[in-house]
């Protein structure tokens, strides 16, 4: 999980890209870069840590020019703590082309060693992205070869690139002199949305972005998702190109994205985060009637932030006091995306405190998005008993995590799953809970894509079945094994 964002416009961009990173800050907190274009001349920013910590006012002044991409970082794909590894990535030929991704490749090893034996091409870091990045250059060298460049010759890379690579990838890339080009793998697993705005000269900026809340505020219409397997590209003069570089393209958005990663006031693949996230409380609200009997529940309580919707409407469908009593520092990072077990264990107690007088003797029903590795959940547990609840009810708007993601969020190891291999109770028992109720898997996938057009999700780290098709139990063991090393 990462965030991007393009923008071709008549002035300059880097305030615009810089004030959009901000609001793409909670998909990756590890790292951050921007990269501006003037005329075919780029300029580069990019430094380990957040946003806010990285450009200063003389990095701001040298990111000139009027089309540029930014990005921030969430490792699921090389180490976390190099500046190396942060994006964008660069290659000088053919013409200069600068680069950003969200989502992870699944056949990194394959891609190695054509890249090196048949592309006789280096790269300098561990990045899925780098790789990304060369494979696209390659195809997009072979088909200008002794020609300028066109949005035919583009595409036709995107076409040959998509049929090297597996995996999830939403990417965003200028190339040097002639424009912007975003593509989308062809399963539309990681989101990407166009917006345009007409500027003051009566033509169109336009901007792409992991969410649309980003286009909305720049002040930007929202005109529609990238498609799975489409590539989009617009010259540097604002002409905007578009083709299915996909043979068969089909729509699995990551449902993780509704449960967690996205904000709440984002809509991506027509779909609002928020009313999602109700929606899944409607139906959590209807799987815990059926395991506990009415008046054996005081209140209800959202772990915050994203558990808010959920908790809400579980508090309103079953008749129940909804109450805040966990309440968050919100200058500590989201402990799910912190890169180590031990810094996840000490974030959640800075991130987090219990309001004594909410728990003293009363029977509590927390609601949380989702349960991973069972870190946060065991210490909000803790947390309760130690505040003086008298009993302890754990609800997850999402079923259980028994499978690796490998589609772009960390969740490299089974090991660390505390739903991988064991029972309800054994869960319980695990986070000292006097009852566990999770999400079933179709109420889920109702609750995210009911009326709209999208039909299928990607659901692999509930069922373990792997949207590509190309995700094998050797695969899994070898990415366990990179992990853990």
């Amino acid at each position: 999980m990462c965030g991007i964002v393009g923008v071709l416009a008549k002035d300059q961009i880097n305030q615009q890209i810089y004030d959009s990173l901000l609001l793409l800050q909670h998909r990756g907190q590890d790292s951050t870069g921007i990269a501006t274009m003037d005329g075919s001349v780029f300029h580069l920013r990019k430094s380990k840590g957040q946003v806010r910590e990285a450009y200063r006012t003389r990095d701001m002044r040298a990111l000139k020019g009027n089309i540029g991409l930014g990005h921030v970082r969430y490792a699921t794909k090389g180490a976390a703590d190099r500046e190396e590894e942060a994006q964008p990535f660069y290659v000088n030929a053919p013409y200069g082309i600068i680069l950003v991704h969200n989502g992870n490749l699944t056949n990194t090893r394959e891609l190695e060693k054509d890249l090196f034996i048949k592309d006789r091409r280096h790269t300098n870091s561990t990045s899925d992205t780098e790789m990304l990045l060369n494979i696209l250059a390659t195809e997009l060298q072979l088909q200008i070869s002794g020609r300028d460049i066109c949005p035919e010759y583009i595409f036709n890379a995107v076409k040959s690139m998509h049929e090297r690579i597996q995996g999830s990838y939403a990417a965003i890339a200028l190339i040097a002199g002639h424009g912007i080009l975003a593509f989308r793998d062809p399963y539309g697993i990681r989101p990407l949305v166009i917006g345009k705005k007409v500027n003051s000269s009566n033509k169109v900026d336009w901007i792409l972005a992991s969410e649309s809340l980003v286009i909305e505020n720049n002040d930007y219409q929202i005109v529609r998702d990238v498609e799975p397997g489409e590539a989009i590209f617009i010259t540097s003069n604002g002409e905007f190109y578009s083709q299915q570089c996909s043979d068969n393209p089909r729509l699995f958005p990551c449902s993780f994205e509704y449960v967690y990663l996205a904000r709440p006031d984002s809509i991506m693949n027509g779909i609002s985060v928020y009313e999602a996230r109700l929606r899944m409380g409607d139906s959590l609200a209807e799987t815990i009637k059926k395991h506990i009997s009415s008046g054996e529940v005081d209140v209800v309580m959202p772990i915050p932030d994203s558990s808010r919707p959920a908790a809400m409407q579980v508090a309103r469908q079953l008749g129940i006091e909804y109450r805040e009593g966990f309440f968050k520092n919100r200058y500590i990072g989201r402990t799910f995306i912190m890169p180590g077990q031990l810094q996840r264990k000490k974030s959640v107690r800075q991130k987090l405190n219990a309001m004594g007088t909410e728990f003293k003797n009363k029977n509590i029903l927390i609601v949380d998005d989702s349960i991973v590795r069972g870190t946060t959940s065991k210490q909000i547990v803790q947390m309760a008993r130690f505040s003086g609840a008298n009993k302890v009810i754990f609800t997850s708007a999402a079923p259980p995590v028994r499978f690796p993601h490998v589609y772009g969020i960390n969740m490299p190891s089974r090991a660390e799953l505390i739903a991988h291999n064991r029972t309800i109770s054994e869960i319980e028992e695990k986070l000292s809970i006097d009852q566990m109720i999770y999400q079933e898997v179709p109420d889920l996938k109702n609750s995210i894509i009911k009326k709209s057009i999208v039909s299928e999700l990607d659901l692999s780290c509930f069922t373990g079945e792997y949207v590509t098709g190309t995700v094998t139990d050797e695969y899994l063991d070898w990415v366990e094994r990179e992990y853990l090393s």
